[in-house]
């Protein structure tokens, strides 16, 4: 069987960004199933990409994902910042400049290809996980997730209020297609480490995606299964470090100063690349040189900016950390139209 993942929305809409109101009509190869417009799934022979509203013939890759072009790849990432920005502002609580520095990454894991996953079916046994060890940037997966219609966009402005399953932090008792409940820093990665591990047992071709915040390198834990991973040549783990330089209390260099995170990895055993994470060409071509390395552990080390999209607004705050907290109304209102 083949199924079918449609483009996400933002891509589905017109240049301009009017939504477009057709249904898609979307048939297999053979042309005797028809998929609905709301189908969201993966491919497990092969991939076509869906743009216009009616398709009776699909051009298929064997094993290749959706494969957005960059510029579809920033729509979204602009879409997701927008609608980061809004959630944390309507709940008047969250991390936005924490998630915002994220959001190359987090696009192209989902939408350039390189997650296999079934939005509609998210206890697919054979799909590819993401853990998002830097628990309270969750807003950034909420929006991506959001967008590969695991739940409906209308959710996002739910985020943190009592009874809703996007909770602060992730939880995966609370939302499905949430991997791992992380927050505790230092944890993600050795949850990452044992779901890699399990595939390998199970024999699937399951890949493990782990983002960590460069506050949390300094957690011993995360050293413990950085040695690990590169013991049992885990080469379907990739680790990306979303280095943006703060944390809670202050700039990295200034709570503890790591150095150079690719020359302390790389003895480990592990393949390193260092990029500039908020460049959505350098974030797609560093995935796609780990896709390629399959006999040891993978880490992109992700230099990026805290808040990137909005940072003019931060500097004229004389925040650029602005940790922890959300963006007032007045000044969300200038993000969005500095967004659009």
């Amino acid at each position: 069987m083949i199924r079918v993942r449609r483009r996400p929305r933002s891509v589905l809409s017109g240049r301009k960004g009017t939504p477009r109101s057709e249904s898609l009509q979307i048939r297999s190869p053979e042309k005797s199933e028809v998929w609905p417009e709301s189908y969201y799934g993966i491919f497990l022979t092969g991939e076509a990409l869906v743009a216009s509203t009616e398709i009776s013939q699909l051009d298929f890759e064997k094993n290749e994902g959706l494969k957005l072009s960059i510029d579809e790849l920033k729509q979204i990432a602009t879409t997701l910042r927008k609608n980061i920005i809004k959630m944390t502002t309507a709940a008047n609580s969250g991390h936005p400049s924490s998630s915002l520095s994220a959001v190359e990454v987090v696009t192209a894991l989902y939408f350039g290809g390189f997650m296999n996953y079934d939005a509609k079916n998210p206890g697919w046994p054979e799909r590819d996980r993401f853990v998002l060890s830097k628990g309270h940037a969750v807003p950034v997966l909420y929006a991506a997730m959001a967008e590969a219609g695991f739940f409906s966009e209308d959710q996002l402005s739910t985020l943190r209020k009592l009874g809703s399953p996007l909770e602060g932090h992730p939880n995966l008792k609370r939302l499905p297609g949430i991997e791992a409940s992380t927050g505790s820093l230092g944890q993600g990665l050795s949850i990452g480490l044992g779901q890699a591990l399990a595939a390998r047992v199970d024999k699937t071709s399951s890949k493990v995606f782990v983002v960590i915040g460069d506050g949390e390198m300094g957690e011993g834990q995360i050293w413990e299964a950085l040695a690990s991973a590169a013991k049992y040549k885990v080469g379907n783990l990739t680790a990306i470090i979303d280095q943006n330089g703060y944390q809670q209390t202050g700039s990295t260099k200034e709570v503890l100063d790591m150095g150079d995170f690719q020359k302390k990895i790389e003895p480990f055993g592990w393949h390193v690349q260092t990029i500039s994470g908020n460049s959505m060409e350098e974030v797609v071509e560093a995935l796609k040189t780990a896709e390629s390395i399959t006999d040891r552990p993978k880490m992109i080390v992700s230099k990026t900016k805290k808040g990137d999209g909005i940072l003019p607004l931060l500097e004229e705050a004389g925040d650029t950390n602005f940790h922890g907290k959300p963006l007032p109304p007045a000044m969300a209102e200038k993000a969005l139209a500095m967004l659009s």
